[in-house]
């Protein structure tokens, strides 16, 4: 295989690894994580990888919850790394059949800036691109990269294709991702669609960076606030 023509070494991206273990008990989540960084760091990405259950995020939807009643809150710090990264990837865990505790929290924090908005008047995540990865040792990998990737594509996020990846193994308890004998790090079906979901997360960031985002024309939320309509038939102006 050739190299690629193009150069991805101006690109940031960040993981969040949404587990429910703390530092430095062993992430099976991060297992996974690592097979995706390990492509980007070869292509001179800059990647950083925070496990947010080490950062004390308040609860609520508001981009700075201690203005909320709350004493601490982290949030605001991770939002800056957030903000820097071409590329975010969500991973965390399967439980009960759904994301992580943990997974619903950074969905609902990205959620409390989403109304923020771009020196162009567009939703702040508008020309960053998303994508998720999901482990675990039961049932529910789908569903939970469905309600990740429909989350971010939702705040202004772009979604490549083949955007997830997950292992989960057998259906029903047994052994997880990096577990002895497992069978998860050697799946050529999760590295097949991990290397892919990475990929196109380089590619679509790359056009993104190169085209300035996405066109500001028909989606700045600060002209439609001004009276533009864009198009839009308003029969009030006949």
């Amino acid at each position: 295989m050739s190299e690629p023509a193009t150069s991805y070494r101006d690109l940031r991206a960040l993981v969040i690894n949404c587990t429910l273990k703390r530092s430095p008990e062993r992430s099976h989540t991060q297992g996974l994580i690592d097979v995706s960084t390990g492509i980007l760091e070869r292509q001179g990405v800059q990647v950083d990888v925070i496990r947010a259950v080490d950062i004390d995020i308040a609860t609520g939807i508001w981009p700075d919850m201690t203005e909320h009643g709350w004493e601490t809150d982290q949030w605001p710090v991770l939002y800056s790394q957030v903000m820097a990264a071409d590329i975010l990837t969500l991973a965390g865990p399967v439980w009960l059949g759904d994301n992580s505790s943990v997974m619903k929290q950074v969905i609902e924090r990205l959620y409390s800036c989403s109304s923020i908005l771009n020196s162009q008047g567009q939703y702040a995540y508008y020309g960053r691109v998303g994508g998720c990865l999901i482990t675990g040792n039961e049932d529910g990998a789908k569903h939970c990269a469905m309600n990740v990737l429909y989350s971010l594509q939702h705040l202004g996020y772009t979604v490549p294709p083949q955007a997830d990846a997950g292992w989960v193994g057998p259906a029903g308890p047994g052994p997880s991702y990096l577990d002895p004998g497992s069978g998860g790090p050697e799946n050529d079906f999760t590295n097949r669609n991990t290397t892919f979901m990475t990929w196109n997360q380089l590619h679509l960031a790359r056009l993104l960076k190169d085209a300035g985002g996405i066109p500001a024309h028909g989606n700045q939320r600060s002209g439609w606030d001004a009276g533009c309509r864009f198009d839009f038939e308003n029969p009030e102006h006949r």
